[in-house]
């Protein structure tokens, strides 16, 4: 078995003590396994990426971005890679975690409720990002 990664550890770590108020508006809904009886973990360390919540059992990433990574090339590779190693990613913007958690939630309860990707197949080439319409 291998060791822990002690600078990812610490990188996630200090992440997790600066949360955003979005992330940590989220995260309040999401721990204790409050959605559906699934567990999440915050600022997991998956390959060469952090992510900001992961729901490990159906390989669902969850992003809370504010307007930096609006149009970000960096994040295009980065769920690429994601996809490819056959989790699925969702993004919501701070602002609607902040004024709409409910629609937010529902939309991470309609993912959950999706088959994880199966191992055998890739993500979806034409669709590497997934952000979560919120209504």
């Amino acid at each position: 078995m291998r060791g822990a990664d002690v600078v990812r550890t610490a990188r996630s770590r200090r992440l997790r003590h600066a949360s955003t108020d979005a992330e940590t508006k989220l995260w309040n809904k999401l721990r204790s396994r409050q959605i559906d009886g699934y567990k999440f973990v915050r600022q997991e360390p998956i390959g060469p990426y952090t992510v900001d919540f992961v729901c490990r059992e159906q390989r669902l990433i969850i992003e809370v971005d504010g307007g930096q990574h609006a149009e970000s090339a960096s994040d295009v590779v980065r769920d690429r890679w994601l996809v490819d190693h056959r989790y699925r990613v969702l993004r919501f913007w701070n602002n609607d975690v902040l004024s709409n958690i409910d629609g937010v939630l529902e939309v991470i309860a309609m993912a959950l409720a999706e088959a994880p990707p199966h191992p055998d197949r890739k993500g979806d080439p034409t669709s590497p990002r997934k952000r979560g319409e919120v209504s």
